[in-house]
């Protein structure tokens, strides 16, 4: 069987073709993404350009802006917390995190943030439910929406109000989905349930309002937001390894960065956090990108203290801004130096997050401005990351470092359920 994986990304859409029979890949090609008009031009211009005919077609999709998370928790230090770490590894971009009671203002700011899916969260199992059940009421009689729709809100707190809740919201017409907490017990982090029903939810009231397509057929092919698909993909190849893993996706828009470590209890002991260890994660930085962010990564560069003001830089940066599409050179210097800014201040940031990335034994790039260039480029530019230890960042000690540069990690997510051989095999360039 031949099925087409096809990332529809800011602005690049990319297939690839795989043979799930055989895990082989059989073809990759691109095109501009056609948000400006119906994605589906694109999509269908990148899997036609493969060359190849196939049997279905697979989709991840980040256009649009991707998924946009609000998190509605009881207080910052723990539940907010977890609730922010759950959100990210469910492959979205957390705009809007409230903690506390919500009143007026902070309705209002929730509001500003226009999100897509608000998770609400709050309380042990067990627990004190009187925060959560306030914040609910508030959600379910604000008629926040999107667009032509309401917001849907996933519901992920105390189980002993879950029935009580899921009943104000449906009389409210409110969408909810409700689920397992995501920090039943203090100190207990359990991601899996929330991220599988921020994926539904992404999936059946996202992805048709945005609007990015007339007609059912692009929303009927989506299977997951981009991050969500890569993650898996790294989850997978992590598990078959048995080791530590780093991924630095180096976008566009948004520089990623994803980590699969090897749950560990004295490590989890040593750690130990109120808002629980979250194994398998992903943080990503909206300001940090090669075109509609590069200006950013060079403010952000220099709040780090990685550069002076440079203004060389700045002006190469804004170009790149007020021109997305612009193709450099291969080797290009002055995306070399952009990138290799945008993967430190990246890497910098995840580590704050709280992983303990000492035993990764490989890293992986990704991101059009390493996969079209030389590995040696590629290469240079994440091993500038890795030898930043003016923090004293716990950083992978002398890691392989491969590149993605058939971007695998993406399409083997989208079959790592039904097809893990398959997406294993794909994932053996990585290795």
């Amino acid at each position: 069987m031949r099925i087409a994986c096809v990332d529809v990304g800011s602005t690049f859409t990319k297939a690839a073709v795989v043979d799930t029979d055989t895990g082989a890949l059989l073809a990759t090609a691109s095109h501009p993404t056609t948000v400006e008009s119906d994605v589906l031009r694109g999509l269908d211009a990148a899997v036609a350009a493969t060359g190849i005919a196939c049997d279905e077609v697979r989709v991840c999709s980040s256009a649009g802006g991707g998924l946009r998370l609000a998190v509605v928790g009881y207080e910052a230090l723990v539940t907010a917390q977890a609730g922010h770490r759950v959100g990210l590894s469910a492959g979205a971009k957390v705009v809007h995190v409230a903690a506390g009671p919500l009143d007026a203002a902070g309705l209002a700011a929730l509001r500003s943030a226009y999100p897509d899916v608000i998770l609400l969260v709050g309380g042990t199992d067990g627990g004190d439910a009187e925060v959560l059940t306030h914040n609910a009421g508030k959600l379910a009689r604000s008629r926040l929406s999107a667009g032509r729709h309401r917001v849907p809100v996933v519901l992920a707190g105390n189980q002993d109000v879950r029935a009580e809740l899921s009943t104000l919201f449906g009389d409210a017409g409110t969408p909810l989905t409700a689920t397992e907490n995501v920090l039943p017990k203090i100190g207990v982090l359990e991601p899996g349930p929330a991220r599988a029903a921020i994926r539904e939810v992404f999936l059946r009231h996202v992805i048709g309002g945005k609007r990015l397509s007339k007609g059912p057929r692009f929303a009927s092919l989506v299977r997951a937001a981009t991050p969500d698909a890569v993650l898996r993909g790294v989850e997978l190849l992590g598990d078959e390894l048995g080791q530590d893993l780093l991924v630095v996706d180096v976008g566009g828009a948004t520089c990623d960065v994803y980590s699969v470590l090897t749950p560990d209890a004295e490590r989890a002991h040593v750690r130990a956090e109120a808002a629980g260890t979250l194994w398998r994660s992903r943080t990503v930085e909206g300001d940090l990108g090669m075109r509609w962010s590069a200006p950013g990564v060079v403010d952000a560069a220099v709040a780090e203290r990685l550069i002076p003001s440079a203004e060389e830089l700045a002006v190469a940066a804004a170009l790149r801004s007020e021109r997305p599409g612009l193709v450099a050179g291969p080797d290009d210097p002055l995306d070399g130096r952009i990138a290799a800014l945008a993967a430190t201040v990246a890497v910098r940031r995840h580590t704050r997050s709280g992983p303990d990335l000492r035993d990764v034994r490989l890293v992986i790039g990704s991101g059009g401005v390493l996969r079209h260039n030389s590995p040696s480029f590629g290469r240079a530019v994440l091993r500038t990351a890795l030898a930043d230890t003016a923090g004293g960042w716990a950083l992978p000690r002398d890691p392989a470092v491969v590149i993605d540069s058939a971007y695998v990690l993406a399409a083997a997510g989208l079959l790592a359920d039904d097809h893990p051989a398959a997406a294993l095999a794909l994932l053996g360039s990585l290795r």
